[in-house]
């Protein structure tokens, strides 16, 4: 990683197989990777998109993969993204504190958005 990259952890529609996946542009498909079960996983919008957040009980270890990807690549991909997901941290099993795509827990909850944190993922999800 140099200073004109980050490191992302995908867990969603952007995901290798999903359609969003265009959207990441030219970056380095890292590793798979999973956070520390420190999370729960929603489908949001009737499954247009996941909403992840942290919980302090109850949590999962959600799926995902680690992109290395330019700031400007990193700039546009927040531009695609649906309305109220935002940049934060998430913890891997490894340890690595990396960027994510998180969603409030409160409009989740307003929504009551299907909780679909036992069904293996967002890519598990998607093809059931």
């Amino acid at each position: 990683m140099t200073n004109n990259t980050k490191r992302l952890f995908i867990c969603g529609s952007a995901l290798r197989g999903q359609p969003d996946h265009g959207n990441l542009g030219n970056a380095t498909f890292v590793k798979p990777a999973k956070t520390r079960p420190l999370y729960r996983l929603h489908a949001a919008g009737n499954g247009w998109h996941p909403a992840i957040y942290e919980v302090v009980e109850g949590g999962i270890s959600i799926p995902g993969e680690v992109y290395e990807i330019s700031l400007e690549q990193y700039e546009h991909l927040l531009s695609t993204e649906p309305p109220n997901l935002y940049p934060g941290d998430v913890i891997l099993e490894d340890g690595e504190v990396l960027t994510a795509m998180l969603y409030s827990r409160e409009l989740v909850e307003q929504y009551q958005w299907p909780d679909i944190s036992e069904l293996g993922g967002w890519a598990a999800y998607k093809n059931l």
